[in-house]
């Protein structure tokens, strides 16, 4: 889908000039001639990326710039600053108000298009990640959008790479205050360096001697352990077709020498608070997948999740030629704990039993809860002689050691009833295998509880 690009200014010609310059590239234009016009169009969701003129009459542009980002609804907008002023302290104010970038009129083509495809793909991925995320809000995660509005970007690990030491030291002497520093002077570690330092910001030099470095930015962004982490590219004037080039590799920011301290400082506070937003995005998005998939109260999977894998598991131990055998586990008169106890202590105790299966089965069984106190183990490979010892070690280590309940006061004794089926046939279906693994665990409660029986088909 193509970038949605909001141009704000106060001057006609301006707007139409930079809009025949982005609609030329495919980029779809709205316009605004004034902050309060912007603010109402950045609120209805209207645009994925906003060039924002500094010098306008009713509100200024760096005032527009931070209401958007002090906005819940409108923070996560890419924001780029279009300006004739170039001062240091001029960016650090666009930088500190939330600014993603500045272009200095009169603006390069190059330049524009190239700063507004890097900014339009980190906004997609970033809305991609949002929308997944909505879900986690209705189920009581927590939102990652009022983290953001609170986020500093400070104390982050960087990693300055660069093969001058003495121009890295400098580069680190200036963000000591702030941010959490290290350096690499050897490119050709740089990768490994950075994949294994959990960094929040790495700051590449583009003047590297021995190395190329708009490869290592490549790089960097093919791993998988880096993809993510934001590059920040030191860079001479004269480098600017390499910067640009950089820009559409994937690299995320730039910072011209000589290097102000304080414009260093507003870059690598934006990249971090960006990476952070995002890295609680994925996480949210981690967790309700999690919460869709696995039984609150125990950690295993649940029914859900059981009946979609199982039909995998049955036909890929079919086409191997492999066994395949179900338990069907359930707590013998559970009813009377939760009467005798309460409820609180019945959950105590299927906590503990769930923390007991997992340390009896191995990494490649999948062990679930159906529904109360009833479980099942599905384990790929492990034919019924094989499972019936298991299920009696389990079965042994249940009965013998006793449930603490309501936080250690008190001690109960739990038995447990197992009913066994393995895989006979290429016919066999997961609720044909069920059926037999539930038959068996009914003889096992029929026949005196505490006890293991295998399915006799």
């Amino acid at each position: 889908m193509t970038a949605r690009v909001l141009v704000v200014d106060d001057v006609p010609a301006n707007v139409k000039l930079l809009e025949a310059r982005l609609s030329a590239e495919y980029f779809d234009v709205v316009t605004a001639m004034n902050g309060t016009e912007a603010l109402a169009i950045c609120d209805k969701a209207e645009c994925d990326i906003v060039l924002l003129d500094v010098m306008m009459p009713d509100m200024d542009g760096f005032e527009v710039c931070r209401r958007i980002k002090a906005n819940k609804k409108t923070h996560h907008i890419p924001v780029v600053m279009v300006t004739a002023l170039d001062s240091p302290s001029d960016r650090v104010k666009g930088l500190s108000a939330g600014a993603d970038d500045f272009l200095t009129k009169p603006v390069s083509d190059v330049a524009l298009i190239a700063r507004v495809r890097s900014l339009s793909r980190l906004k997609l991925m970033t809305d991609e990640l949002r929308m997944r995320a909505l879900t986690s809000r209705e189920i009581g995660i927590q939102d990652p959008d009022h983290q953001a509005l609170a986020e500093a970007g400070q104390f982050g690990r960087v990693l300055i790479i660069d093969d001058r030491r003495s121009t890295a030291e400098r580069l680190q002497t200036m963000l000591s205050s702030k941010q959490k520093a290290e350096i690499e002077t050897n490119p050709s570690e740089a990768v490994f360096h950075a994949a294994e330092g959990n960094f929040e910001l790495l700051i590449v030099s583009l003047a590297l001697e021995n190395y190329d470095a708009l490869r290592l930015c490549s790089q960097l962004r093919s791993l998988e352990r880096t993809r993510n982490v934001p590059v920040l590219a030191i860079c001479d004037s004269e480098d600017n077709a390499r910067m640009i080039r950089g820009l559409e590799i994937g690299v995320n920011d730039y910072l011209m020498r000589p290097v102000d301290a304080n414009e260093l400082h507003a870059r690598a506070r934006t990249q971090i608070r960006k990476k952070r937003y995002a890295d609680r995005l994925r996480d949210n998005v981690q967790q309700s997948i999690e919460m869709a998939i696995t039984d609150g109260l125990t950690g295993l999977y649940n029914r859900r999740y059981m009946e979609s894998h199982l039909g995998s598991l049955l036909e890929q131990a079919g086409a191997r030629g492999k066994p395949l055998t179900i338990m069907v586990l359930d707590i013998d008169f559970f009813k009377s704990i939760n009467d005798t106890y309460g409820h609180d202590a019945g959950d105590d105790v299927l906590r503990e039993f769930a923390v007991r299966i997992r340390k009896s089965i191995r990494g490649i069984d999948l062990a679930c809860r159906l529904g109360g106190e009833e479980f099942v183990i599905v384990m790929p490979e492990t034919d019924m002689a094989v499972a019936t010892i298991v299920a009696e070690r389990l079965r042994r280590r249940i009965a013998s050691e006793a449930f603490n309940i309501t936080q250690g006061a008190k001690a109960i004794d739990v038995t447990i009833s197992i009913g066994i089926a393995t895989l006979d046939t290429a016919d066999d279906t997961p609720s044909t295998i069920l059926k037999r693994a539930d038959q068996a665990l009914y003889r096992a409660k029929r026949d005196g509880r505490n006890r293991v029986v295998a399915d006799a088909a």
